[in-house]
């Protein structure tokens, strides 16, 4: 069964019909790169995993978005407990007004786990898991306004994954980010793939080709085309696909 699976979805902005008929299927243990020109729906494609666009009001959703076999939109759903399975990492480092160890610690806690030994063990798995571990071990008193802007993102990737969630979300997680950190963080990515899978919205071609698995094209809330991420680059099936990775697309 592939973990997630996209079927006849249709979602709306009101009257706008922002993604047409979307079918998608999305391995375990896979990075799955979205990509298309601004406004085309890729990111609120993305959030349609975690319900997010549920917070925008006046949205509408058609089809099924199913994660292990389950509509995430089904009735009886809760999708604060799906937010648990689903972590989300945001375009900017958003790291909260407190200490490093409680930015990781948050999702623990709002989860009402009251155990120490616990939170720290899993603090100190996620800050590993994000490869930030050797850097802040020695200050997790100390505010997470102190990290630079690429510690503060793999911060707040150490936040999504501490509640152990099975998909990792990203929507242009390193666009805010110098050249360097941004070696860090799809390096990271790379290696997050053995424990989650990641669907990941990038502006960056070069990226998309270097991180994943798969790429979808988006173009005005319709999938033109998905597939493994080689032949996507090198021998796309479709025109408006070739027109886009050589830059002669014209939106």
């Amino acid at each position: 069964m592939n973990k997630l699976e996209v079927q006849d979805l249709n979602f709306y902005y009101g009257s706008n019909h922002a993604l047409k008929k979307i079918r998608m299927s999305i391995a375990r243990n896979s990075i799955t790169a979205l990509i298309g020109p601004s406004g085309c729906g890729k990111s609120t494609f993305l959030r349609l995993f975690n319900r997010m666009n549920d917070l925008i009001e006046g949205t509408r959703v058609e089809g099924e978005v199913l994660l292990d076999g389950v509509n995430v939109y089904a009735k009886g759903v809760d999708a604060v407990d799906l937010r648990k399975r689903v972590g989300m990492v945001f375009q900017k480092p958003n790291p909260f007004p407190k200490s490093i160890f409680e930015n990781v610690a948050y999702g623990l806690r709002i989860n009402r786990i009251k155990d120490k030994k616990y939170i720290a063990e899993q603090v100190e798995k996620a800050l590993h898991q994000a490869a930030l571990w050797e850097e802040v071990k020695d200050k997790l008193k100390k505010s997470a306004f102190e990290l630079s802007g690429g510690q503060q993102q793999r911060l707040c990737i150490a936040r999504a994954i501490a509640v152990e969630p099975s998909v990792l979300l990203m929507d242009e997680p390193t666009s805010a980010l110098d050249p360097i950190s941004t070696n860090k963080i799809e390096n990271l990515i790379v290696q997050l793939k053995q424990n989650f899978t990641i669907v990941i919205v990038t502006h960056n071609m070069h990226q998309a080709g270097r991180l994943s698995d798969k790429t979808a094209f988006f173009v005005a809330g319709e999938l033109v085309e998905y597939g493994e991420t080689e032949q996507f680059f090198t021998k796309p099936d479709k025109e408006l696909t070739r027109q886009y990775i050589s830059g002669t697309f014209v939106a």
